[in-house]
């Protein structure tokens, strides 16, 4: 490495970073706009000389003459749930050192508030977009599908393929919600269980959670069990879970086994059933079998530990990233990819006596 090239007060520029990295000025240009295109040494030299001379690029600069931002949005539906965080530090973990930024933007699971979004989103220009499910108003699937036509590598998350990697299908990199009900119900049954309880969440607009539950209700038929099945009241917390587990209870006869559409309500119900059982049976366990669903930290946080679904959540946006890179580097169109789940069975769910 030179040493840091001697200059006046003005900003570092261009020809600043490819003194102190020994690169021609074109180098260091397609550092910052194909990063891809460079040999891995000859990239580490001139990250070295942007963090030793203090360049900082010009973002609307680069816009103008590419006529994209460096930025690649992303739409979630809650920032604050652990599963969509980890999906979230995946994709930023897939896009660092690629040259581009990450912008987010929740929804709260309004299709009308990510429709407002993805117009905003429109004078940024973004290189890439990723959102959450394949469920969008119509507006904005007219939105959608003009930035596929201008070639802009949109990739849906957290919900299965239809048709992976077939010209003109979207891109969606996770699983079939369906199915992974399908699996919860069964999980129960072959315990033993032929009375179930599910209980739903309260977010009208989350349509893979009742596709979770439309595959638990379809398996549970199909076997000829018995299930009962409650919503829990706005909050989706331990409260909702707690309340909704007493409601299945105070049927006659109760459910043996039942499942949550998230942890945070499994958990809720979990903690309250401890207490109360601990204080009329020696057994931890007494009570019905609860069944969670995202593996969140609350569940190996409880004792015993919550029987649930894990989910790849950091795995999705690592393959998200993946996709949209490699999108842009070819020019042509993101591919999707189908991600397994896995049903982690703990202390909560017992086999039925």
């Amino acid at each position: 490495m030179s040493r840091r090239p001697r200059r006046g007060h003005g900003r570092p520029t261009l020809d600043d970073v490819a003194q102190a990295a020994g690169v021609t000025r074109i180098t260091v240009s397609r550092f910052f706009h194909s990063p891809d295109k460079l040999a891995p040494e000859t990239a580490a030299r001139v990250r070295a000389a942007v963090d030793e001379v203090g360049y900082v690029p010009n973002a609307q600069a680069g816009q103008l003459a590419s006529g994209r931002s460096r930025v690649v949005a992303a739409l979630v539906p809650n920032l604050g749930y652990s599963i969509f965080a980890e999906t979230i530090q995946g994709l930023s973990e897939g896009l660092m050192d690629s040259g581009y930024e990450l912008m987010l933007m929740p929804t709260n699971y309004s299709l009308e508030r990510e429709e407002r979004q993805l117009r905003a989103l429109m004078a940024w220009s973004p290189s890439a977009l990723v959102l959450t499910g394949r469920r969008h108003s119509a507006a904005a699937e007219q939105l959608l599908n003009g930035l596929r036509e201008q070639g802009t590598p949109v990739v849906e998350i957290w919900d299965r393929p239809d048709a992976p990697n077939e010209p003109g299908a979207p891109a969606r990199i996770g699983f079939d919600h369906r199915e992974i009900g399908m699996r919860m119900a069964c999980h129960l049954m072959e315990l033993g269980h032929r009375h179930l309880g599910y209980v739903d969440n309260p977010v009208a607009e989350d349509y893979r959670a009742r596709e979770r539950r439309a595959g638990f209700a379809a398996a549970a038929a199909q076997a000829g069990a018995r299930l009962d099945e409650v919503q829990a009241p706005p909050g989706d917390s331990f409260d909702s879970g707690r309340w909704a587990l007493q409601q299945l209870l105070a049927r006659q006869p109760a459910p043996s086994a039942v499942a949550f559409a998230n942890d945070l309500l499994a958990a809720g119900a979990w903690v309250d059933l401890q207490a109360v059982g601990s204080s009329l049976s020696s057994s931890p366990t007494s009570g019905p079998a609860l069944l969670g669903f995202g593996d969140f930290p609350i569940s190996r946080q409880v004792r015993p530990m919550l029987s649930t679904v894990h989910t790849p959540n950091a795995e999705i946006g690592r393959s998200a990233a993946r996709s949209l890179l490699a999108a842009l580097q070819s020019g042509g169109p993101p591919e999707g990819q189908a991600l397994a789940c896995e049903l982690v069975a703990r202390g909560s769910t017992p086999r039925h006596s």
